[in-house]
């Protein structure tokens, strides 16, 4: 089965803000890929009793400890002396990594100081891990069945250990377990409703299958999760539980596991031989970002017009400036003309538009911060949805984006 493992990323640093925490974020996904179970995530500061207290309440929970940060040349990097304190042994000079730290310093020119010498000095229970990119070394332990391993703050020398000795080790020592995820990603419904929606399924869902809700902007993710022996069978298992959850929010799903919603919508381009061509205002070309990032796009996407300003939206696009001036650019109208002449002037099967209140300032009490109207066009119809996003500039342009792409998905599921 399944071992457990805990991360302990050590330094002021994290805890400051002043340095984002990428490796634990990194370390979890490789483990899960080779059925690693991670419990705790803990952060701690440079400070000897936080250090020996963690290290000791972590080997209570986890077959394996994965410690990153202290390992440099100052003296407020702790983690090396107190490994060797929380074992009981002294350090010794480790030749091997001397010379490789003499190495890098003679390469570059430079005379090794007491303080990168000491780098060499290693517990007496530890293996040595070669760092192929950085003077520190990484240490692993063992000790009644569990292993400990100490790595650099620095991400690329710690993902280099992991890649090339930590994460292979760890596979050889502890086989046979297996963590299998499947998830299903939805659009355009909220965390509550679609659990109202599914409650009956997840109620009958076997013990041995897990489900997590992972909301996102506009989107919900449901992750299920299943540990065990045989990644077949529990992929078989995992497979049945989704055959019955689809029918239930079938309008929902856009995809699984590593979909992106603009790949997506490209692929139903594609699919129907259509193209598709974009009228943003308040998202200032965000939405034709997000579909040429996909490779290929090309072959269905025509263009767009960011028609930010009033005169061109006028100008551009053919919008009535009389009817902006009674209805405003943020209205049902704008955005039917928009979708329309976009798709006309481009000479594509679809045409979108976007024009919304982004924020943080131009709302009002009829149309707030978080306004917006999408609209769409293709040969048969031409149709409008409002939308009220947040407060927030950002939120409200990634959600309208989405949005707009999710308008394109359910039209043609209708059609």
């Amino acid at each position: 089965m399944s071992k457990y493992a805990e991360i302990i990323s050590i330094g002021d640093e994290i805890l400051y803000g002043q340095t984002l925490d990428t490796n634990s974020h990194w370390i979890s996904g490789r483990l899960d890929e080779i059925g690693i179970k991670v419990r705790r995530k803990i952060t701690i500061g440079d400070e000897r009793e936080e250090i020996l207290n963690t290290l000791k309440e972590s080997t209570e929970r986890a077959d394996i400890i994965l410690v990153t940060g202290g390992l440099g040349p100052t003296r407020d990097d702790l983690t090396k002396p107190l490994l060797a304190e929380y074992f009981g042994v002294g350090l010794k000079m480790n030749d091997e990594a001397f010379e490789h730290i003499r190495t890098i310093f003679e390469k570059r020119g430079r005379e090794v100081t007491e303080l990168n010498r000491m780098q060499a000095e290693l517990p007496e229970n530890c293996i040595k891990i070669d760092n192929k990119l950085g003077t520190a070394p990484g240490m692993w332990f063992e000790e009644n069945g569990t292993v400990y391993v100490s790595m650099p703050g620095v991400p690329y020398e710690m993902e280099g250990m992991m890649n090339d000795i930590i994460l292979p080790k760890l596979k050889e020592k502890f086989t046979g377990g297996v963590i299998y995820h499947k998830i299903v990603k939805t659009v355009g419904i909220g965390e509550s409703a679609l659990a109202e929606k599914i409650v009956d399924w997840e109620d009958h869902l076997p013990k041995s299958i897990k489900l997590a809700y992972l909301p996102t902007f506009g989107q919900v993710k449901l992750r299920l999760t299943a540990l065990g022996d045989d990644r077949a069978h529990l992929e078989k298992e995992v497979g049945k539980e989704v055959e019955k959850l689809i029918p239930q929010i079938a309008s929902y799903v856009y995809g699984y596991d590593n979909d992106e919603l603009e790949k997506v919508v490209g692929d139903i381009l594609l699919k129907n031989n259509k193209s598709i061509a974009f009228a943003e205002s308040c998202t200032g070309g965000y939405i034709s970002h997000l579909m040429t990032k996909v490779p290929g796009s090309s072959q269905y996407y025509k263009g767009s017009i960011v028609s930010y300003d009033y005169d061109v939206k006028v100008n551009s696009l053919d919008v009535d400036r009389k009817v902006m001036e009674e209805k405003g650019a943020v209205s049902e109208e704008v955005v039917l003309q928009m979708a329309r002449s976009v798709r006309s002037k481009l000479g594509a099967d679809v045409g979108i538009s976007v024009s919304g209140i982004a924020g943080p300032g131009g709302g009002t009490e009829e149309k707030p911060v978080g306004t917006v109207w999408i609209g769409y066009s293709d040969e048969q119809k031409t149709v409008a949805k409002k939308f009220n996003f947040s407060k927030d500039r950002n939120v409200n342009i990634k959600l309208s984006a989405l949005c707009a792409l999710n308008m394109l998905r359910i039209n043609f599921l209708r059609n």
